[in-house]
């Protein structure tokens, strides 16, 4: 097999973790696979590159920025592979340049365009473990770019569609995808296997264990992606696609999203284009919205409410006091004091009665639920923020998730 292997920051902080990798790529290769290592910068280092940035200017130019940040994974690269050599395993190291992986020219959240994989099979067919600088590409006139957060996850991802791995390895400091966050439940189960939608909706809805991008481009790609843990031997959770999956659970997990804030326009203007004018207007200032809900207008007039990012409602309420101003709204509200809790599970489609459950349990716990939104496969509830830990563990229990 092929397999392309990851590793964070947390699985290479120190030189003796460095080691423990090069250990465990040892093992890989003898067990006859063929390995491609992934790497990122040891933990503290990319805030290290940028405070030294930041004691020269506050606001450095970005392809310098890029050129700093993109050296933290080479040095690591660079120490995995003098490690494996010196263990007899034959390895060399690469950058992005010369992984051939060549991304736009937005510096500091550059995209991948393409991959050209020559470089790395003529390493990985003389014998050799191929260990790439993550993070980082260069664009087409051969500046060196960098994949903003995250982007280690999304190089590997990358390369492993490139060279059609068989799989490929996301090493973290957590074992895999668990049914809720077990700092909040503790009863919380490793899941075996997810599908990328179930995934992809965990991620969004505020599980931190692997970011949207990464399983985004995996799906695309059609890449098996595990995630597990750098410090044991434990086995991971495999992310594939869902006719991968013989059970189809009705609900895998639970997630918790406490970064919502909920805005509530009262007395809006109730013309046809309104809503337009809004949502394009935050929009244009880069404000995300999540759920929205509208009551049934009267008298002229309807109430508007949805949720943004906690730490987007500044720029919200300068869009809306522009309304304000112009008289269209009469009235706003803002709430931090709330979270969003989300049910998902691929059994959804096929299953009736899922969502009434939700709410069932909402009310024996007497918590009330401000706005509810759906997809095929969750359903999202927005309550008060000091309900949040109650709530998960309700639901991990309704679901039977702890068996």
């Amino acid at each position: 097999m092929l397999i392309v292997q990851k590793f964070g920051g947390t699985s290479v902080g120190d030189l003796e973790r460095i080691q423990n990798v090069a250990n465990r790529v040892s093992k890989t290769v003898k067990e006859g696979h063929q390995v491609v290592v992934v790497v990122s910068a040891m933990s503290g280092e990319t805030n290290k590159l940028v405070a030294y940035a930041e004691h020269f200017s506050q606001n450095p130019a970005r392809n310098e920025v890029d050129m700093l940040l993109s050296s933290g994974e080479r040095v690591t690269a660079a120490l995995l592979s003098i490690a494996l050599n010196e263990m007899g395993l034959p390895a060399v190291s690469m950058s992005g340049r010369r992984a051939g992986i060549v991304t736009d020219n937005i510096h500091t959240k550059a995209r991948i365009e393409s991959i050209d994989p020559t470089g790395m099979f003529d390493e990985l067919n003389s014998g050799k473990v191929v260990v790439i600088a993550g993070f980082q590409g260069v664009d087409d006139n051969g500046n060196v770019t960098t994949l903003g957060r995250g982007g280690s996850d999304l190089s590997a991802v990358a390369i492993a569609g490139a060279l059609e791995a068989d799989l490929c390895e996301i090493y973290t400091d957590v074992s895999g995808i668990y049914t809720t966050d077990p700092r909040i439940e503790p009863k919380a189960k490793k899941l075996d296997r997810i599908s990328y939608d179930e995934m992809l909706e965990l991620a969004s809805l505020g599980a931190k264990v692997l970011q949207n991008r990464s399983v985004e481009l995996a799906k695309k790609l059609n890449v098996n992606l595990v995630t597990r843990t750098s410090f044991t031997d434990e086995e991971g959770t495999l992310i594939t696609k869902e006719e991968n999956i013989m059970e189809k659970p009705l609900v895998s997990g639970i997630a918790l999203d406490k970064n919502q804030s909920r805005i509530s326009l009262m007395g809006v203007k109730d013309r046809p284009g309104i809503a337009s004018d809004i949502f394009n207007k935050l929009a244009e200032n880069n404000v995300n919205i999540d759920m929205i809900i509208q009551t049934v207008g009267h008298d002229g007039m309807t109430n508007l409410d949805f949720t943004v990012p906690k730490n987007e409602v500044l720029d919200a309420k300068e869009v809306m006091d522009k309304f304000l101003e112009a008289h269209e709204i009469q009235d706003i509200s803002y709430d931090d004091s709330i979270c969003k809790v989300s049910i998902v599970g691929v059994g959804m489609k096929s299953h009736t009665g899922v969502a009434a459950k939700a709410f069932s349990t909402m009310a024996a716990e007497n918590i009330n639920i401000l706005m509810i939104s759906t997809s095929e496969i969750k359903v999202s509830m927005v309550i008060s923020e000091k309900y949040a830990e109650l709530a998960v563990r309700s639901l991990h229990s309704a679901y039977a998730l702890d068996k």
